[in-house]
Parts: structure tokens; sequence; C-alpha cells
């Protein structure tokens, strides 16, 4: 839960690094409270099936979104590359696939033009 809460606090950071172990826990416990937040709007009947989303699972949305690309542009630094990488999502496939791959990459080893190794200060 510290990765997550440590995400959440830098809510605004769009600078510096993020190892790939932030990340991917981010999104792992990003995606369970995406699951009960959805299960909750399931059995409460608060989903509208127009949009696909309850009410719940929309305010979480909104609530992670700005942390959410905080930690992606963070970990697309790590990899060396810019945060304007993440406009690769709007080719639907291909987009998807190629941040897949930049997220599960490794860390430059070295100090980049986004600041040193994370995994060297800790």
């Amino acid at each position: 839960m510290n990765w997550y809460f440590g995400v959440l606090k830098q809510y605004m950071v769009f600078s510096g690094r993020a190892r790939r172990k932030e990340y991917w826990m981010f999104v792992l416990i990003n995606s369970v409270f995406g699951v009960v937040f959805s299960w909750i709007d399931t059995v409460s009947g608060t989903v509208n099936p127009q949009l696909g989303l309850g009410l719940l699972g929309g305010i979480y949305a909104l609530a992670v979104l700005l942390p959410s690309m905080g930690v992606a542009i963070r970990r697309l630094h790590d990899t060396g590359r810019s945060g304007w990488w993440l406009f690769i999502l709007l080719l639907p496939i291909i987009g998807v696939l190629t941040l897949l791959f930049f997220f599960c990459s490794d860390s430059q080893s070295e100090a980049n033009q986004f600041g040193p190794n994370p995994k060297v200060n800790t």
C-alpha cells in the first residue's frame, strides 16, 4: 500500500522517474479498487448501462486520473522517453501495445535528462 499512497501523494508530479515496481504496484492496487467499486455499483444499482460506469467507479476514476497520468509519465521518463508518448494511446491497438512494452522495459541504468536512477537512490 505504500507504493499506492506514494503515488497519490505525488498526484501533480510529472517530473522525475518512477521505477517499474512503483508503477505496477499502483496499477495492481488501482485495479483491485476498481473491481471492488464496480461490484458495489452493480449490487447497489448505480451503474449507468449506456456509459458502462457506476457512480462510485466514476468518482474513483476521476480521483485517480491525475495520479495515474503522473506515474505513467514518470515511468516513461525512467525509460528515457518523454511523457508525450502517452498520446500514442490515440492509436487503438498499436498504442496500447507500445506503452505496455515501454512500461515493462527496464530503467536506464544511468542518470538521464529526467533525473537520477531511482533504483540507486533506494
